[in-house]
């Protein structure tokens, strides 16, 4: 009877993670056309519209019209100046570290720790109330520097690349 449990177990487990591979396996690049219609000209947080350089943009899709997107915003002027540097939009439920965010619209920014970390606060871009901090990390010193980088689940790993500071994140599906 426990081998009938253990062989039962063993075969949903087996059948279930090719479904959630397939799931996370769906997530691309997003072309800048995509990336143009979900990047706002005009970043709306708190009461102000602070203005984003879509050169930095980045961001992947599901190719089902759900992206996970984020811009460096100029901030300079703003009341957002030296607290935030970035919009973010997530239009699936992901986790960062252990933060979690709920589809929606986010800013964040980034205090550096020592040499090889900075500390990225993420903030509610409507009312500016802190979802959580995360620890980002270099892992290259030879790589490439990225305003923000994206990359898409089901991959080898998804991660978001700030500076040479990487963030790993997944699809909470």
């Amino acid at each position: 009877m426990k081998a009938f449990f253990v062989f039962l177990i063993t075969a949903l487990a087996l059948t279930a993670t090719p479904a959630l591979a397939k799931r996370t396996a769906d997530w691309r690049a997003a072309t800048e056309k995509e990336l143009k219609s979900v990047i706002p000209e005009r970043a709306p947080v708190g009461k102000e519209r602070i203005e984003t350089e879509f050169r930095t943009a980045s961001g992947v899709t599901d190719g089902k019209g759900r992206f996970i997107a984020g811009v460096v915003m100029i901030t300079a002027g703003y009341e957002a100046e030296g607290k935030y540097s970035h919009f973010f939009i997530t239009q699936a439920p992901i986790k960062i570290g252990d933060v979690s965010f709920a589809p929606g619209e986010y800013v964040f920014g980034y205090q550096r720790l020592d040499s090889e970390s900075i500390r990225v606060m993420f903030y509610e871009a409507a009312d500016g109330k802190m979802v959580g901090a995360v620890k980002a990390m270099i892992e290259n010193k030879r790589g490439p520097i990225r305003s923000l980088l994206i990359t898409p689940p089901g991959g080898a790993r998804a991660m978001m690349q700030i500076g040479r500071f990487i963030l790993d994140y997944s699809v909470a599906e």
